[in-house]
């Protein structure tokens, strides 16, 4: 009878069981479809096996191959470095919407062989996680105890300015580089907050790690290395990765004898510099048996080199630019140095003096501006599964927010391509600051020094206006000056001579 009666009812039954499958498929297949939409990956140009889109890129400046990319697939947009795939964002709104909006999804460094083999990891620029956020901290609170943006440094930039005079004064107005002196004035800034007092330009073992420093910023940016952190095994043919391995050594060494120099003398309760800092908190951990401490000697060693890395390319690579685009737009530097003879007179200029030099602080936001110093920026990574502006992005994805994009956007700047310092003047002429003015990135990995170098620019670069005229050397006029520079992970401008003529 039971059997009969699941026989009568066995119609409705598999009515029933198809109406079910077929809810079950519409739901999969719009779950799918859902699932499809929200795993949307950015567009980009089809990559070949292995090599990816290399072959599309210009190696030697890959930042110029992604402006034109974007104009084809947008602000978002991904291509492969080899194997491995690498999200490009462009434009003012784009990258300030994932670093700042999104700063912990993209807050993390992509550490690739070439960085890895200068830093191990460690200290702050590439490295990550409990590290990064322990030595930043430490590093912040520590450089701002020694100055760093206030009257201290102030006072370190006024003494060291009359050091570069100095050296300026011996070419008396005949054609010279700027960048030795430069980068050594910048660098002793850097080193007498680190290590508490400056160095003379002719101490070899300074000068030579200087240069070392400013060789490894060129060398890392290479096509070369470029494609060592593609693919690592090339490394053994190629002598850009012999020149960092041996500037690196050799750094490492005289850094390590500068801080064994210290620790004979330290005192805990006179702290020289950050390395002093360092010392005691490192002892203080050792003797409370402080397990698993940031504090050792790698990450000092790293920290060190991190910041005067940092502290002595930037600042003095954004200086010479100033001092190059003077020497080519004349008639911009008259009107800079007829305000500060106007505003100030003939004393030093000072921090305060700032906001009474308009055009002036104008000229020198536009020379950060157009130079462009890091135009790649640094490698982001996502530190998690990301859904951004439409797009997902998976975790772990290299992430490059084009700085030059920012800089450049057409969106934002009347004229993006040109020298313009009005871009920072309003109509009355007083100086404006700009949201897409992002030279020193943003974010959680917003440049640690800001305060201090903007301190510098400001103040080299006004005690220079103020008592040389800077021109091109005799028979170089300002149109042969090159502003396309030297790409390396910074941008430097391409080789030339300038005269320091004194003004009377």
């Amino acid at each position: 009878m039971a059997i009969i009666e699941s026989l009568l009812q066995f119609p409705s039954t598999v009515t029933s069981l198809g109406a079910l499958l077929l809810l079950l498929f519409l739901y999969l297949l719009s779950s799918g479809s859902r699932s499809q939409k929200e795993r949307k990956e950015p567009p980009g140009p089809k990559p070949l096996p292995l090599l990816g889109n290399l072959l599309t890129l210009d190696l030697k400046r890959p930042f110029d191959t992604f402006v034109e990319l974007s104009k084809t697939y947008g602000n978002i947009f991904q291509v492969f470095l080899g194997p491995r795939k690498t999200v490009v964002l462009v434009g003012y709104k784009t990258v300030k919407e994932a670093l700042v909006n999104h700063a912990e999804e993209f807050g993390d460094r992509d550490i690739r062989p070439g960085f890895r083999m200068i830093n191990k990891e460690y200290g702050i620029l590439f490295s990550n996680g409990e590290n990064w956020r322990e030595m930043r901290r430490f590093a912040l609170s520590n450089l701002r105890d020694f100055g760093m943006g206030k009257r201290g440094s102030e006072e370190k930039i006024i003494e060291e300015i009359q050091y570069l005079k100095g050296e300026f004064d011996k070419f008396e107005g005949k054609p010279f580089d700027t960048t030795q002196p430069v980068n050594y004035a910048v660098s002793n800034i850097i080193s007498s907050i680190v290590y508490g007092s400056r160095f003379e330009y002719t101490d070899s073992r300074f000068t030579e790690m200087v240069d070392r420093a400013n060789e490894n910023v060129r060398v890392s940016g290479s096509p070369s290395m470029m494609l060592y952190n593609i693919f690592p095994w090339v490394g053994p043919f190629l002598n850009s990765r012999r020149i960092l391995v041996r500037n690196i050594f050799k750094n490492k060494t005289e850094f390590m004898k500068l801080i064994n120099g210290l620790l004979e003398t330290l005192n805990p309760q006179d702290r020289r510099g950050f390395v002093d800092s360092f010392l005691i908190r490192k002892q203080s951990d050792e003797q409370s048996g402080k397990k698993d401490s940031y504090f050792h000697q790698e990450n000092l060693l790293m920290t060190v080199g991190n910041l005067f890395v940092a502290g002595t390319d930037t600042t003095g690579t954004t200086l010479r630019w100033g001092l190059m685009l003077m020497a080519k737009y004349p008639h911009i530097q008259d009107r800079v140095y007829e305000e500060i003879v106007r505003v100030i007179g003939g004393r030093q200029p000072v921090v305060e003096d700032r906001k009474n030099l308009p055009y002036t602080d104008a000229v020198i936001h536009e020379t950060q501006r157009l130079a462009n110093i890091v135009p790649m920026n640094l490698p982001h990574k996502t530190s998690c599964d990301v859904h951004f502006n439409g797009y997902f992005i998976k975790k772990g994805t290299t992430v490059i927010p084009l700085l030059t994009s920012v800089l450049k956007d057409p969106s934002e700047w009347e004229k993006p391509n040109s020298f313009y310092p009005e871009h920072f003047l309003d109509e009355k002429g007083q100086f404006v600051k700009r949201d897409a003015f992002m030279a020193f990135s943003a974010g959680r990995r917003v440049c640690l020094g800001e305060s201090l170098a903007r301190m510098e620019l400001f103040l080299f670069f006004t005690s220079l206006l103020q008592s040389y005229r800077v021109t091109t050397q005799p028979g170089v006029s300002g149109d042969d000056l090159d502003l396309k520079g030297i790409v390396g992970i910074t941008l430097n401008p391409s080789p030339h001579k300038l005269c320091a003529i004194r003004r009377s």
